[in-house]
């Protein structure tokens, strides 16, 4: 009966591998060819290709994703595990595992904005390379003569910065380097200034380069018009300008990644050109004020000396002592000269080591401390983040080696490799053909399905040489 009935079925079409992977590829590229997907990253890795090999899950499910470099070099910040994202693209079959997948054309994070993420993430790094430390930061030149712009050549802000500098001190050097600050470019302008003004791009000598101070200033502004004073290669080119360098970009409640790696953050620019220098006439008063000190001591000395000589009354004495009179008259001068000299470098080295009690005041400002406490709390805790998934990875590879160990043992692994368990009418199994006789029915259990066979013939003395190996049975 059942050989008649297996005449009749259809016939059978049979695909390889590389066929039905194609065949699911189109079928899943034609269907899902433009789709966003929510969830979060996890075991995301960077190859050394560029590419970003992550999953994204949710509660119940997971869905691999592939992230290729000619994409990913646009993003404003870095995939890592964790991240609540919103991803674009299509779904796919990576073939050569037979997996399906979905290949990320566009990224973006949920909750907090691509800048402000990439914003935290640049900050993380350059916090844990040292370049905010207060320790790198230098002071500001006493009396800088001669001071580099970085800005744009338009608007206020350059206005107001040459005003308070011509107010203050006039006659100062002054260098500015017309920059972009804002839009595609003014990055790559902000760091060429920087570099020339610090003397790093100059290619022969030129007079007043580097100097001794340089400001980088723009006003205020959204995230975005801000961000070139985000990017890292400006970051680094603070970093590493020979002089002392003021950022005073936007308003006072405006931070940048330059605000942190400068020697010294100013509210705006025009309280940058205010730090900059002190006014000249604190200069003039207190030069004038040690001059007429020396001026009313040098008197009273000479007045002294004349009453005194007056009183002895001997005319020789005062030829003598007038003489003596003019030649220290001329010593005074000297002296007047050389006092005036040394007070000012007095002067010089007192305003010094007041700006360097200043800076270091500066740099014991809990804020900052707390700031760097803060910092080191996050790396701690994402080195224990790390280590837990460490931990929880190795476990899992231990599991699915038992799990493996376990089905290798499991008695229905014989029937995959073309082995059958035969048995009799009551259940009981065969190991001999002894055991059953013709016109007796057999049940056959294989690997997938089983058989109801009848024994045509018995051959014992086959069954008994051969009784350590499993039965295939047949009728």
């Amino acid at each position: 009966m059942s050989q008649f009935s297996l005449n009749f079925l259809p016939e059978r079409r049979v695909y390889s591998i590389s066929e039905i992977n194609a065949a699911i590829r189109e079928t899943l590229e034609g269907a899902f060819d433009d789709v966003w997907v929510e969830g979060e990253i996890s075991n995301c890795r960077q190859a050394p290709s560029g590419h970003y090999y992550f999953t994204l899950k949710d509660d119940q499910s997971q869905l691999r994703c592939v992230f290729f470099r000619q994409n990913a070099r646009f993003l404003r910040f870095k995939p890592a595990d964790g991240l609540a994202v919103l991803a674009r693209g299509r779904i796919g079959v990576y073939e050569a595992r037979g997996e399906y997948q979905l290949s990320v054309d566009h990224l973006e994070p949920r909750g907090a904005g691509a800048l402000q993420l990439a914003f935290e993430q640049l900050k993380k790094k350059l916090a844990a390379e040292g370049l905010f430390d207060a320790a790198r930061k230098r002071p500001l030149p006493l009396f800088p003569r001669t001071i580099g712009l970085v800005t744009s050549p338009r608007g206020a802000v350059i206005s107001d910065m040459l005003r308070i500098l011509e107010r203050r001190f006039s006659g100062l050097h002054l260098i500015l380097y017309p920059v972009r600050v804002q839009g595609d470019g003014a990055a790559a302008e902000i760091c060429e200034a920087i570099q020339y003004l610090g003397g790093q791009r100059a290619r022969r000598p030129i007079p007043g380069i580097p100097p001794d101070l340089v400001i980088v200033a723009r006003g205020g502004g959204s995230l975005e018009d801000l961000w070139p004073f985000n990017e890292e290669s400006v970051a680094r080119a603070i970093a590493a300008c020979p002089v002392p360098v003021i950022s005073a970009v936007g308003h006072e409640t405006d931070f940048t990644i330059a605000d942190f790696v400068a020697d010294l953050r100013a509210p705006t620019p025009s309280a940058a050109a205010e730090l900059a220098i002190r006014e000249r006439s604190e200069f003039i008063e207190r030069i004038a004020g040690l001059e007429d000190r020396l001026g009313r001591a040098a008197r009273y000395h000479c007045s002294t000396r004349l009453r005194r000589l007056s009183e002895i009354g001997i005319e020789r004495v005062l030829s003598l002592l007038r003489r003596r009179m003019d030649r220290a008259s001329q010593r005074t001068d000297d002296l007047d000269y050389r006092a005036r000299e040394h007070m000012r470098r007095r002067l010089l080295e007192a305003e010094r080591r007041l700006w360097e009690a200043d800076a270091r005041l500066l740099a014991h400002d809990p804020r900052r401390h707390l700031a760097s406490q803060r910092a080191r709390l996050e790396q701690l805790r994402t080195a224990a983040d790390r280590l837990i998934h460490m931990r929880l990875a190795r476990l899992s590879g231990r599991l699915e080696s038992l799990g493996a160990q376990l089905g290798h043992l499991s008695p229905l692994r014989v029937l995959e490799r073309g082995y059958a368990i035969v048995q009799d009418e009551s259940g009981m199994l065969l190991r001999r053909a002894s055991e059953t006789s013709p016109g007796r029915n057999l049940r056959v259990r294989l690997h997938k399905g089983s058989l109801d066979a009848q024994v045509l013939r018995v051959d014992a003395g086959a069954a008994e040489s051969s009784d350590s190996r499993p039965h295939h049975g047949g009728k």
